[in-house]
């Protein structure tokens, strides 16, 4: 809407004094000659817009002038929680709430205060995906928000492990973790105990089956008339973590004897997360030629062999037996094949 933009422009004013039509434009995304239409609109209204000429010139609101038109919508108070993630709050359909909302938090801030802000913003910036990894394509990522937001039922077409399901399901919250989004839903009572449908551990809440569903894996998602009750008790961020650690625990059951090379320490955090600090921490000395022994908590044994692949002659698996033979003939098999 045309007065939404020209409050924006107003405090693009207000907040970053003076600056250019193009840059005006590029952030309202809209054209120049745009830009220019609405300059003279606040002008008509009695907003004093200055024009400075030259090449460091723009547009700039008369010296002492300042609007208190800073009230926030719904939405654009509820994406301030997303301020420190521009991306996913896009990915959300609240980038421009998102966008919108700072800026009135930034004409609201006396100087000095929003002159910080802008410090920290230009100093400071988080980006959640996680390297060397492209953000999975979330095409109904908005549609299932909003069935968060609603507290209405999801009918989905779901792509599982064990092949692809349809269910019904009550969405409770999403997370972002690693640039992945995961969708917290309750589950039909005649689904509740089918192996495999999401991703992480699941539970129960009050009584009430939860589980966790990767966002990129939903091949259809309908939005149905009908709401749901959510579990009474239940608080994502808690659920997140005690989902998170009961499926660590459940993975991490077996534990390999290593030797490392000094290099393979470097390594081992890098490849193993909070796993290998911890089994680095509890590490014997050093030998003589500066390799340690130490105890490191895996996966199954044809997980831990890709896992431990990746530390290549940095390190040597003294044990398990099993464990230690199926490294070494998987290295075989290797060394065969580029032979």
């Amino acid at each position: 809407m045309r007065a939404d933009r020209l409050l924006s422009l107003l405090l693009l004013l207000q907040n970053r004094g003076r600056t250019t039509a193009p840059e005006l434009a590029a952030e309202l995304e809209v054209s120049v000659r745009t830009v220019y239409r609405d300059i003279d609109a606040l002008g008509a209204s009695g907003v004093p817009v200055l024009a400075d000429r030259g090449p460091a010139g723009g547009y700039r609101l008369a010296d002492g002038y300042r609007t208190r038109l800073t009230g926030l919508t719904d939405a654009q108070a509820g994406s301030l929680f997303l301020a420190g993630v521009p991306g996913p709050a896009r990915d959300l359909g609240l980038g421009a709430d998102l966008a919108a909302a700072q800026l009135k938090l930034q004409a609201a801030l006396p100087a000095q205060l929003a002159g910080r802000a802008r410090q920290i913003q230009e100093r400071f910036h988080l980006d959640a995906t996680a390297w060397f990894r492209d953000a999975d394509p979330v095409p109904h990522l908005a549609r299932i928000a909003q069935a968060v937001w609603e507290q209405r039922v999801l009918r989905v077409h779901y792509r599982r492990w064990r092949g692809e399901v349809r269910r019904e399901l009550h969405p409770l919250g999403l997370v972002l973790k690693g640039g992945i989004w995961y969708l917290v839903a309750g589950v039909g009572a005649g689904d509740a105990g089918r192996d495999g449908d999401g991703d992480g551990a699941g539970g129960e809440v009050g009584g009430d089956a939860v589980r966790t569903y990767r966002v990129a894996r939903f091949l259809a998602v309908d939005t149905a008339e009908d709401g749901f009750e959510r579990p009474a008790g239940f608080e994502l961020a808690s659920y997140w973590q005690e989902s998170t650690d009961r499926l660590d625990a459940a993975l991490r059951r077996r534990t390999a004897q290593l030797r490392l090379s000094p290099r393979g320490r470097q390594l081992l955090p890098m490849q193993f997360g909070a796993a290998g600090t911890r089994a680095l921490a509890d590490a014997g000395p050093p030998d003589a030629d500066g390799w340690v022994r130490i105890s490191l908590a895996v996966e199954s044994e044809a997980i831990a062999v890709g896992d431990l692949l990746r530390l290549g002659t940095e390190a040597e698996v003294l044990g398990p037996p099993a464990l230690r033979r199926a490294l070494a003939e998987t290295v075989a098999a290797l060394a065969g094949r580029y032979a």
